[in-house]
This record gives C-alpha cells, structure tokens and sequence, in this order.
C-alpha cells in the first residue's frame, strides 16, 4: 500500500507542474498493484496466463528507450526477467502454441523501432527465437514499427503479426506477417497483407485482435477506432466499423478486450489526456454489429496512459474476475481489479 500511496503522490506532483497534465480524478479507480518503476519510460503491457497456476501469470511491458527493454513482472509488481538491452521496444503482444518443431511454444513479440525489427521471445523464459530480429516494412521510407497485435485464427491456429509504424501511407498501413518456424527452431515472418486506413491527423499505434470474433480494431489517434476483419485469406481489406470520433479529449490511444463470453463484453480504450478508459460494447449495439455507442467513461489513477491490456481469468484472490493492466507516467504499470470496473461499467457512468 505504501507503494501505491507514494506513487499516486507522485503524480500529483506531476499534474501540477508546467505541462498542464491532466488532474488524476477524485474518484478514480486505485490500482491494487503498480508495479516497480523501470529505468526510462513504460508504454505498452501484455498479459500471458500460465498453463497450470493462473496466480504465477506475468505482465509483460515495454521500456522504451535507445537502452531500453522488455520487462517481465509477476502479479505483485515485481521485476522477475527482463530481455537484454533493445533499441527503444515499443509495444508488445503475446500468443500461444506457435508450432516450433514438435512442440508449441508460448510467445511474446515486440517491436523494436530503431532497428526497423521485430523481436520474438519464448515463454515463460523470456528465449530469443529469432536469430536477432526480423525487419518490418522492407522497402518502404516509412518503417519505425511501433504498435503490435498478434491474431491466432481459430480455424487453423495460425498465428499472424499486425505491425503498425510511427508514420505511414493514407491505406496500407498496416502490414500483416504470418509467423512460422525454420526447422532449427528459429521464428520467420511472411508478408501476408496490407491494410488500414490512415487519417493523416497524427499516427497508428495501438492494435488490438479479437480472435474469437476474427476482428481487429486499432486507434487512429486523433480521429477514431478503425475496425477490420483480422483474416488475411478473407481477401477483404474494407474498413467495418469507426466509432468513438467524438468521445476523446485528444488522442485514442490504447487498446483492450475484455470478454465475458466467446462473443460478447468490453472494448476499452484509453483516453489518454483525460486519464480515463471508454468502454464499449464488445458486441457492437443489439441492432448492428459495428455500431459502438460508448456505454461506460472510467477514471484511472493512471496518467497518460498509452498502452492497455486486460483478461477476464481468475488470477486468484486479487484478481477473481480478471485483470486489467495499463501503462502510467512514472514508469509504472497499473494492475486493476475488475471488479470495480465492471461496477462503474454497471452503474453506466459517462461523464
């Protein structure tokens, strides 16, 4: 508790200083973890859900520096591993069961946007498999890859990366990567797709994919929440959905899905100048699929926050009803119990 006071204490501090961040809300949600600070600046988390023992999960999260890392911490905020030095890691993402060989292996993929790579790990060991990096967006002048999502297709359990950049084209994006192994074990990536549309107002970073629904959502910040279907051999890059274009105070930033069922829950998404997450129907409205009204506006003691992640499993008696994490100034990660999100989203409190 003394952690999270000092913390919160800190960022105070910080909202009342010469960069007019927003003030943390009165009543916003208290994280029950804020992890330990990494040495430069958190921007993106991910979940991964041991096997066996849902309680010995981990956040996975980015410090994103020239000198930077990816950063594995347990559910009590503790730095348990971290990778060697990266050249500023943006975002990460997890997947299971990617077919190495005989075995399926567990993996978290990063961007790494200095080298113009992504960076493939094992888990739970945190092993590098992709014999230092494979590079993204070859050929363009634009590159510097930041958001990531990874989509595994319930038909085939395929596994696919959906890499997004600091600057791109007005359609095309996104690039699409199958990933796959060489039979020493190593990770390739085939370029599968091009896709998204761009606005042109700021940039893509975050990327979220709803396997079970075959959909992947991402935020053109500044504008809105894009909606694609995830399957490359669909052969349809037409956009379905663009909702929250009003909801904002600024920038739409991170992305989260929660499920309650293989079909419905939550979709939330940090309105990061406002220090809160909007919340929308998984599901789109009873009436049409691809329409989200914003159903819920919670506030967070985070700041700032970029990127997001959440599950719905049991991790235990701090968390029985899952889990949402989310980036925050101060070089932290905030760990938030459902319940009390899932009590605002009740109440249907948008101010």
């Amino acid at each position: 508790m003394k952690k999270i006071v000092l913390v919160l204490l800190s960022f105070g501090l910080l909202t009342s200083c010469k960069d007019k961040l927003t003030a943390i809300k009165e009543n916003a949600l208290k994280p029950a973890v804020v992890t330990q600070a990494t040495p430069h600046d958190t921007d993106d988390p991910a979940i991964w859900i041991h096997p066996h023992d849902a309680q010995k999960s981990l956040i996975l999260g980015t410090d994103k520096d020239s000198n930077g890392a990816l950063y594995v911490f347990d559910l009590k905020g503790k730095i348990v591993n971290k990778t060697d030095i990266m050249r500023r890691p943006n975002n990460v993402d997890v997947a299971y069961g990617l077919q190495i060989g005989t075995k399926k292996v567990d993996i978290a993929v990063v961007t790494e946007r200095e080298t113009n790579k992504i960076r493939i790990f094992s888990l739970p060991d945190l092993k590098p498999i992709d014999n230092g990096g494979i590079p993204v967006f070859e050929g363009e002048k634009e590159r510097d890859p930041m958001g990531i999502a990874l989509y595994t297709r319930a038909s085939d359990q395929a596994i696919f990366a959906i890499v997004g950049r600091k600057s791109g084209p007005r359609n095309g994006y996104l690039w699409q990567y199958q990933l796959t192994a060489f039979k020493n074990g190593t990770v390739k990536a085939q370029l599968v797709r091009k896709f998204g549309s761009f606005s042109g107002k700021k940039e893509i970073e975050a990327i979220a994919v709803d396997n079970e629904l075959g959909f992947v959502y991402y935020s053109d910040e500044q504008f809105g929440i894009k909606k694609y279907l995830a399957d490359p051999d669909v052969k349809n890059n037409k956009e379905q959905a663009l909702f929250g274009q009003k909801d904002f105070k600024s920038d739409n930033e991170g992305i989260a899905i929660y499920k309650t069922t293989d079909t419905t829950g939550y979709i939330l998404v940090s309105n990061q100048q406002n220090n809160t997450f909007m919340v929308y129907p998984r599901e789109g409205s009873k009436g049409d699929s691809n329409v989200y009204p914003l159903l819920a506006e919670i506030p967070t003691a985070t700041v700032e926050s970029d990127g997001a992640d959440v599950t719905a499993l049991n991790l235990g008696t701090s968390f029985p009803n899952g889990m949402f994490v989310a980036m925050s100034n101060g070089m932290t990660f905030h760990l938030y119990e459902w319940n009390l999100i899932q009590a605002l989203i009740d109440k249907k409190k948008i101010k």
